[in-house]
């Protein structure tokens, strides 16, 4: 019996997000090309897709199809209906610097059911942070910023995951390939393919 999860964004600051989702199941395979979330078998996701976990009502809001988040307090929306497999493309920006957010995948009813306020589920996050927050920490920590990135790093919270390559120097994370997102108020496009427990 395999356990449905659903797909959750996190909320940890500020930032706009815009997003589109297809079911791996209900379209034919692309070609590996830029994919920008348009054309058969993608859903544009709205307001009416998510429902809130454990924050305020005023966290999120809704505008002209994008999401807007406080990120005050810490916590999480999710999909209405669950997901396992599914690729996602999210438009998303940091509104101010060193923003920390994330998307998370495959984490379970009860992980959710369990969250009190400023707590976040378990599960399997990708990182959504601006490129200040590494510039933050190197400086409040006076160490090097070598265990993750601000670029999109896959990682486990509560869970085990093994990573892919390349790896992080600790072995605790998958970072990315390349290293291309974009400082605060500026657009940044991700693409999350979820299929399988295979990231």
């Amino acid at each position: 019996m395999k356990t449905r999860a659903a797909f959750l964004l996190v909320l940890l600051a500020s930032f706009a997000l815009s997003m589109r989702f297809a079911s791996t199941e209900e379209r034919a395979p692309l070609p590996r090309a830029f994919i920008d979330g348009t054309g058969q078998g993608w859903k544009d996701l709205g307001e009416a897709d998510f429902e809130n976990v454990n924050l305020k009502p005023e966290t999120w809001t809704w505008k002209d199809g994008v999401a807007r988040c406080t990120g005050e307090p810490t916590g999480v929306i999710r999909t209405r209906e669950p997901v396992e497999n599914f690729e996602l493309v999210a438009e998303w920006r940091h509104l101010r610097p060193a923003g920390n957010s994330g998307i998370f995948v495959w984490t379970t009813k009860e992980s959710l059911d369990a969250l009190k306020p400023n707590q976040l589920p378990k599960g399997i996050e990708c990182q959504v942070l601006d490129n200040g927050y590494a510039e933050r920490y190197e400086k409040e920590s006076g160490k090097k910023a070598e265990w993750f990135t601000t670029h999109g790093d896959v990682f486990p919270v509560g869970v085990r995951m093994k990573p892919f390559p390349p790896v992080s120097p600790d072995g605790s994370r998958s970072f990315p390939r390349k290293r291309l997102s974009r400082s605060s108020s500026e657009w940044n496009h991700y693409y999350v393919r979820a299929i399988n427990g295979a990231g």
